[in-house]
């Protein structure tokens, strides 16, 4: 764009709308910075898309505590959190579209990585991860109500095929013997 009229110009070079960009950068900076920096711990909470690989490593527990971080405590938390701070985020449309394609990152991510786990803790982990993807795609679109449907049916559904799975790998020690790399291998 070309400033043709003397008084456009602030300093020589320099146009005016540059400075009147940079000075409503700074107004709305602390606002964005703070909603940003929440925005990051919500994704390391609930194993969102760049922050993903702690849930498949925290299911190398006994299985009820793995069915407890992932139906009711750990990733809950993010989603509920995303979910209660809404309203702060949806004054910026750029974090809500953030939000929504972390969403569908973390959903294509997790269901690709699930489908291919031999391990089966780690192919409930990975479709969890999926499954809070939609949620976080929800909640990206403005939608909560859905989300928190999701969280809450999830959570219920998620607790019993891990509670199913422990059972399944606990009844596979007469087999193979107390061995957790033969007795969570679904393809050996």
């Amino acid at each position: 764009m070309e400033y043709t009229h003397q008084s456009l110009w602030i300093i020589p070079f320099i146009p005016l709308p540059v400075p009147m960009l940079i000075g409503a950068g700074l107004l709305f900076f602390p606002t964005a910075t703070k909603n940003l920096r929440r925005l990051y711990w919500i994704t390391a909470k609930s194993a969102q898309f760049p922050l993903h690989v702690w849930l498949p490593d925290a299911m190398e527990g006994p299985t009820p505590i793995s069915a407890l971080i992932h139906a009711a405590t750990m990733v809950a938390a993010g989603i509920f959190l995303v979910a209660r701070l809404l309203p702060l985020f949806i004054a910026i449309p750029t974090i809500m579209n953030g939000i929504a394609f972390i969403g569908i990152i973390t959903l294509f991510l997790g269901a690709t990585l699930a489908i291919a786990q031999k391990d089966i803790k780690r192919n409930l982990a990975y479709s969890t991860m999926s499954q809070l993807g939609y949620m976080m795609l929800a909640l990206g679109m403005g939608s909560s109500r859905a989300a928190l449907f999701h969280l809450i049916t999830h959570a219920y559904s998620k607790a019993l095929l891990f509670l199913g799975s422990g059972s399944i790998i606990h009844s596979m020690e007469t087999i193979v013997g107390y061995s957790p790399e033969k007795s969570q291998n679904m393809l050996d």
